[in-house]
């Protein structure tokens, strides 16, 4: 692999990781209601689910390729319905509920990772198009996802850092913004169902 080819997948998967996407906003969206000690269950969940994700990935291309396309479609519709669910949660969320029963989990931020279909995409496009044609090891196909698990998890956290700059506005205007991350969401959902 040359210089060109590692630059080329370096800024790949910086553009992936930090666009939004349904982890960063909710990630976002979290912190700027609950804060870095309760928000922080949902964070590791995206996080590790992002991992495992990845990993998913790597053994799907190094040896059940014929398996990924059917249960793509499966996890575009489901992916497409959990974010709508997600939109309608940020919607109609208010910050600082100390008392709600319905905390940040971090099986919500894993499953949400898991019915994601942007990153398996942005996984299996990253190594079928910048990987494959030089390494075909599982070793070096889950090396290269790591790199990528890492950098979208490098990504979240920045979003998790915006969402604490902006907590204090986000008090102030919180219906407003939760309008927007909404309909950020929705535009995720609409995405992913039109690809």
């Amino acid at each position: 692999m040359g210089v060109q080819v590692l630059f080329s997948f370096v800024i790949y998967a910086l553009i992936n990781a930090f666009t939004p996407g349904p982890g960063n906003i909710l990630a976002l969206n979290t912190m700027t209601n609950y804060g870095w000690r309760r928000g922080k269950p949902l964070f590791f969940g995206v996080f590790a689910g992002y991992f495992f994700v990845q990993t998913l990935c790597a053994f799907f291309l190094f040896g059940l390729e014929s398996l990924i396309k059917p249960l793509m479609t499966v996890l575009k519709y489901a992916g497409a319905i959990y974010i709508l669910w997600l939109a309608y949660q940020v919607v109609i969320s208010k910050p600082d509920k100390k008392t709600s029963e319905k905390q940040p989990s971090f099986w919500m931020g894993f499953v949400l990772q898991i019915v994601n279909v942007k990153i398996f995409l942005f996984g299996i496009t990253a190594l079928t198009g910048y990987i494959a044609p030089y390494y075909s090891s599982l070793g070096m196909l889950l090396f290269f996802e790591m790199i990528i698990a890492t950098v979208g998890t490098i990504a979240t956290l920045t979003w998790i850092f915006l969402g604490g700059l902006l907590q204090e506005t986000y008090f102030k205007h919180y219906r407003k913004i939760n309008i927007i991350l909404a309909l950020l969401l929705l535009q995720c959902a609409v995405a992913l169902l039109l690809q």
